[in-house]
């Protein structure tokens, strides 16, 4: 019967430490006179049942036994404190934000694309720990998509590392230009115009959009949102895959085709007011490939402007999408150049 009656008061003695009727445990100091009277309530209970123990000085073994449950307690509470620090840390997100010494990337896509275009520079970017966002521009005009870019450029804290894919180019060079935190320009197989300069003049000779009639080249239908006698430019399947795409799978091409998205011609032919490449660092990514813009056409562009030019043998236009990694190798430097 002793022995049952101990083993009971045993189990009960940490809810009791944890129950409702436990004053708050702020401090070491509460923690300690908590456990001080466990400590004296258990030795009590420890008596021989009907003695007189509590007027009694506790015996040795009655004070051992006491101790050892104490010891216990504590070893339980440590267990579940590291249970709930444990916890604690799984569940409390992590910054995504980039290092205080990196810049924050941010990708500007061409005409008759969208952002999935950059979507393996993003992965190969996140994962070494960059911030990199890939935005929507609207191509509608320049003017207007420029002006739409700069204003997502305020929400960022922090130096930007700004990247242009063919008519993003022309984008970023003019919303940087009212932009200060934009400390590095990246052309991708992109136009790098002079103010007064359209992009629809650079494509350089030998260039598909000049050598084909542009009955053989687009699709088109009135832009009803853009200035008068403004066209709305689809690349027909053919042009897409064969000069746009070309050195991408048929599959793939034939996909990224179906998808996409509309150029009206007041975005192609509108000139720069801006070009920020004079003031800012440049990188230029030149693919030998690329049927839409020549290569001398970029390398002429990226000389005038001084960039760091890096000569891609092959690809296509559309070499951010067949070769990620060597696009985010540039732009890795040209935020290694951000101080």
């Amino acid at each position: 019967m002793a022995v049952s009656a101990t083993a009971a008061r045993r189990k009960r003695l940490w809810p009791r430490t944890i129950g409702s009727a436990t004053p708050p445990v702020d401090s070491c100091q509460n923690w300690n006179a908590l456990l001080n009277s466990r400590f004296r309530q258990s030795v009590a209970r420890d008596a021989p049942l009907g003695s007189q123990s509590a007027s009694r000085p506790p015996t040795a073994a009655t004070t051992q036994g006491a101790k050892a449950r104490m010891k216990n307690v504590i070893r339980c509470g440590a267990a579940a404190l590291a249970t709930v620090v444990a916890i604690t840390a799984a569940t409390v997100p992590t910054s995504q934000a980039s290092p205080p010494t990196q810049p924050t990337v941010v990708m500007v896509h061409g005409a008759w694309a969208d952002t999935s275009s950059w979507d393996g520079e993003l992965d190969a970017l996140q994962a070494k720990g960059y911030t990199a966002r890939a935005i929507a521009n609207p191509l509608r005009d320049l003017t207007t998509d420029a002006r739409s870019v700069a204003s997502f450029l305020e929400t960022i804290n922090g130096p930007v590392v700004l990247v242009g894919h063919s008519y993003g180019g022309a984008v970023i060079s003019e919303a940087a230009a009212s932009s200060p935190n934009v400390k590095a320009l990246v052309y991708v197989d992109a136009y790098i115009p002079e103010v007064g300069e359209a992009v629809s003049t650079l494509n350089g000779d030998g260039s598909v959009i000049y050598s084909l009639t542009e009955q053989q080249l687009f699709d088109t239908f009135p832009d009803r949102d853009s200035p008068a006698g403004a066209m709305e430019l689809l690349l027909k399947k053919d042009v897409f895959q064969q000069h746009f795409a070309n050195d991408l799978p048929a599959e793939q091409s034939t996909r990224l085709w179906a998808g996409e998205r509309v150029t009206s011609t007041a975005a192609l032919n509108t000139p720069n007011t801006a070009t920020a490449w004079k003031t800012v660092p440049s990188w230029a990514f030149v693919s030998t490939g690329d049927q839409i813009i020549t290569a001398a056409s970029k390398q002429s562009m990226a000389q005038r402007a001084g960039a760091h030019i890096t000569t891609f043998e092959g690809g296509s236009h559309l070499t951010l999408i067949s070769h990620p990694d060597a696009v985010t190798a540039v732009i890795e430097s040209a935020a290694a150049g951000v101080v």
